[in-house]
Formats: structure tokens, C-alpha cells, sequence
């Protein structure tokens, strides 16, 4: 992963059902230089039964009269499609990820060489789903929307006693609503989760609408990012109008990378580009007027003025009430 921000492009369901246009959300990733691109991967026999409603959000972008069973099945893909898009992504030079929604799904991924497991938000409390991936020893990415600390800090418990250890944990911060409301963000819980949990490593996933609110959790300290990416927002489908759409992509990587590259590393001191700089801005103890040899110095025949290549202001006291050693022309440095 990225050792400041790893972004990740959450393609999701929002291809449809289409291996095509799969491919097509691929090369968006890749295009805006995301570091990954990260589907969802399910059988929606084991994920949800025939009766369960849908959320509101799904009846607004899909329709009420579909059960979410029925809406599921349509956007399922078979292994053979992850497969390929694994391949594509390989091709494209970046990262692939799907969340699996169940223990077959996470070892198939597994096996076509995925490089850590991301557990949605709904499964933070699927406690046996959770030991079975704790178990897998890979790293793994755990969204905690809905959640409170105190069911984090359960999943958290039973990943570490399944076999991972919370280092090679990132907690993303996230609110489940598609698009979330702003004013329900609460971006100051991802510095929650850091100091409650200081081995892992903390992260936003995102689904308000547009680019700023993960710049910001950028800004904050996110170590990764997610979010929902589209070809097109009119798209029919659940997560579409909660996404955004490929220059939109671009656009938010560019100012994730600009904002973490500005964090920098804590330290105060004097930047190599702003070093020739003290010269010119900072000023020096200069003759107010002319001084003639062994005159006293004070503040009568002193000023301070730039450029900063004489004796330093902070040095003013320790100069006033000593000699001059030879004579000085007005401006000249002491």
C-alpha cells in the first residue's frame, strides 16, 4: 500500500452486471492513477434471503417493487468474470480488490492472488465470517459504518484472536447512506479510532457527493481512502448516484496527492526552498545614521532593516551599550 494515502477506486456493483463495463471502470482507476480498483464479490443465495427489503436509498435509484434479493442476483458476477477483471487489472498496472460477503467468496479471492481482504461495513458485526478471515493471514481493510466503538473494538478483538494482528489492520471511518448527508460525516471519528486503537491503521471510506469531504479526511491523516467511482452518475443502479464519475476521479486523486505531499513530517524548521529566502526577508542590525569609531551603540544610532546578512534583531540586546569598532555610514550592517 502507499506509505502516505493508498486510494482506493470502489467500482463496487456500479458495472451492472457486465464484465464490460467492469473493464471499462478498470481503465478509469488506472487512467486517474488510483491505486486500486476494488469490486464486491458475492452469491446472493448466501448473502441475503428472498424476503429482505431493500434500503431506502436502493428503492430511490432502483425501485421499490424489486426485492433486494432479486437487485443483487442481477449485479452478481461469476468467479470466472474475477478472474478476468484480476487479469485486466494486472494488465493496467493497478491493484485489485472485491470485498468477499462470504467465507467461499474470500478464499476464491484469495486464491487468484488478492493482497488483503476488505470487510464491508454491514459484516463488522458477522463474528464468524470475521474469525474465518482473521484466519487467512492477510491484511485486511475493515469499513466500520453503523458502528460504534464499542462493536469496532469487538471485530477488532476477534480478528487479532483469529490469527491477525491489528498492524496489518486499517479501520476506515465511513457513513452508511448513499450519498451521505455531509453534515453526518463526522470526520473527527477517524481521529477516534486512532487514538482508541493506536496499532491500527486508520482510513475514510467515503460516499458523500463529490470530491472535497475526502480531501479533507486527507488532510486529516488518512492512511487509505475509498470511493465509489462511476462511468456515468444517470447509470440505473444502487450505487451510481452516490459515486463519481472519471474526471471527478482524476480531479480527487490529484488533490489527495497534493494535500498528503504538503503534510509533510511534523518537524518545524526551515524548508530547502524557503532557506535562500531568510537572506532576502529577514533583516539585520544596521547604523540609523553614521557612527563614528568608539561611540556607544543604542537605539539613537540603530535600525533594523533588511537584507538578513549582518547581525540577527534577535541579537539587539546583547548589542545595545557596546562600542563601536571602526566607523559606520548610515545602512551599514553592524
Amino acid at each position: 500500500m502507499n506509505p502516505i494515502c493508498t486510494i482506493i477506486a470502489e467500482a463496487g456493483v456500479n458495472h451492472n452486471g457486465s464484465v464490460e463495463l467492469a473493464f471499462r471502470l478498470v481503465d478509469v482507476a488506472a487512467q486517474a492513477q488510483a491505486d486500486y480498483v476494488k469490486f464486491q464479490t458475492f452469491q446472493a443465495e448466501k448473502l441475503v434471503t428472498r424476503q429482505a427489503p431493500k434500503a431506502n436509498y436502493q428503492k430511490l435509484t432502483s425501485g421499490a417493487s424489486e426485492s433486494q434479493f432479486d437487485m443483487l442476483k442481477r449485479l452478481e458476477l461469476p468467479p470466472s468474470a474475477f478472474r478476468d477483471i484480476a487479469s485486466y487489472c494486472d494488465e493496467k498496472k493497478v491493484g485489485f480488490l472485491s470485498t468477499p460477503f462470504d467465507a467461499e467468496s474470500a478464499d476464491f479471492l484469495a486464491s487468484i492472488g488478492m493482497r488483503a481482504l476488505k470487510v464491508s461495513s454491514g459484516d463488522l458485526t458477522d463474528i464468524p465470517f470475521l474469525r474465518q478471515l482473521g484466519a487467512m493471514g492477510l491484511p485486511v481493510i475493515l469499513s466500520t459504518g453503523m458502528a460504534t466503538l464499542g462493536e469496532v473494538e469487538d471485530a477488532l478483538e476477534t480478528l487479532e484472536a483469529a490469527g491477525t494482528p491489528l498492524e496489518r489492520v486499517t479501520v476506515l471511518h465511513c457513513t452508511t447512506e448513499y450519498p451521505a448527508p455531509v453534515e453526518d460525516v463526522n470526520l473527527r471519528a477517524m481521529l477516534t479510532l486512532g487514538t482508541a486503537f493506536p496499532r491500527v491503521r486508520v482510513g475514510y471510506s467515503d460516499h458523500t457527493e463529490g470530491i472535497d469531504i475526502p480531501i479533507a479526511a486527507a488532510a486529516l491523516g488518512a492512511r487509505v481512502l475509498e470511493k465509489h467511482v462511476t462511468l456515468d452518475r444517470s447509470m440505473e443502479g444502487p450505487d451510481h448516484r452516490a459515486s463519481i464519475e472519471p474526471g471527478e476521479l482524476a480531479q480527487m486523486i490529484r488533490g489527495v496527492r497534493r494535500v498528503t505531499s504538503a503534510l509533510g513530517d511534523g518537524r518545524k524548521r526551515p524548508s530547502a526552498s524557503e532557506r535562500p529566502n531568510r537572506l532576502v526577508a529577514r533583516k539585520s542590525i544596521v547604523a540609523s545614521r553614521a557612527i563614528a569609531k568608539g561611540e556607544p551603540l543604542s537605539a539613537d544610532n540603530l535600525a533594523v532593516r533588511r537584507p538578513g546578512t549582518g547581525i540577527s534583531p534577535a541579537q539587539w540586546d546583547r548589542v545595545l551599550g557596546t562600542v563601536a569598532a571602526r566607523d559606520y555610514a548610515a545602512n551599514e550592517p553592524i
